[in-house]
C-alpha cells in the first residue's frame, strides 16, 4: 500500500513541479499512472491533501540528502560542491509556475517550506562555513556568524518567486550566483587560486 501511495506522490510531484498546481487535476494524475481514480482518491481525497504529502515528501528527501553531505568526513570543498550540485538539481525542478501557485493557493505550505529552509537547512550550511574557517580556507578576519547572516539574508531576498519572476535567470542560477559572489569574497587568496567550488568534476572524483 505504501509503495502505491509513494508512486502517486512521485508522479504528481513531477507534474506539479513542472506545470504548477492550479491546472493539474487528480484525474490527470490517475490517468498518467494508468491507475483508477478510486485508488488515487482513496489515498488523497483532494488535491490539497496530495500537495501537502508532496511537500512533506520533498522536504524529507532534502533533509536526508543535505544531512548526509554535511555530516560526512569530507573536506569543505567536496561537501560544498556536493551541496551545490544537489540544491541546483532540486531548484531546477521547481518551475516558476509551481512556486507562484504555491504562494497563491497554499500560502501555509509555502511558509512551512520557508521555515524548513531557515530552521533545518541553513544551520547545516553554517556548519560548513565553520569547517571552512577551521581548514584555513576563509580569511582570518572573517566573522563566520556575520557571514552566515549575510548569506541567509541574500538568499531569502533573492530566492523568491516574486523576484525570480522578474528576472531572466533561473532559481538554480540565482542560488549558484549568490554562493559564488559571497564565497569568493570569503576565501583566502590562496584558497581562491587552488579551489573551484563550482567545478562539477570535483564531485565526480570524490562522491
Amino acid at each position: 500500500m505504501k509503495e502505491e501511495k509513494d508512486k502517486i506522490i512521485e508522479a504528481a510531484r513531477d507534474k506539479f513541479f513542472e506545470h504548477g498546481i492550479y491546472k493539474i487535476t487528480l484525474d490527470e494524475v490517475a490517468s498518467d499512472l494508468r491507475m483508477s481514480k478510486k485508488t488515487v482518491y482513496k489515498f488523497f481525497p483532494s488535491k490539497e491533501v496530495l500537495l501537502k504529502a508532496i511537500v512533506k515528501f520533498t522536504m524529507g528527501k532534502i533533509e536526508r540528502e543535505v544531512t548526509a553531505i554535511t555530516t560526512s568526513n569530507r573536506p569543505f570543498v567536496e561537501k560544498m560542491s556536493a551541496l551545490l550540485i544537489f540544491i541546483g538539481t532540486m531548484t531546477r525542478r521547481f518551475s516558476k509556475q509551481f512556486q507562484v501557485d504555491l504562494i497563491r493557493f497554499a500560502p501555509g505550505l509555502w511558509r512551512e517550506m520557508e521555515a524548513f529552509r531557515r530552521e533545518q537547512i541553513f544551520p547545516k550550511v553554517l556548519g560548513l562555513f565553520q569547517q571552512a574557517k577551521q581548514e584555513g580556507l576563509f580569511r582570518a578576519d572573517l566573522d563566520v556568524n556575520l557571514f552566515y547572516l549575510v548569506f541567509i539574508s541574500v538568499v531569502q531576498g533573492v530566492m523568491t518567486p516574486a523576484v525570480l519572476a522578474e528576472q531572466s535567470f533561473s532559481a538554480e542560477q540565482a542560488f549558484r550566483g549568490v554562493f559564488r559572489l559571497l564565497l569568493e569574497g570569503a576565501l583566502t587568496d590562496e584558497a581562491r587560486k587552488q579551489t573551484d567550488l563550482f567545478d562539477p568534476t570535483i564531485i565526480n572524483r570524490t562522491f
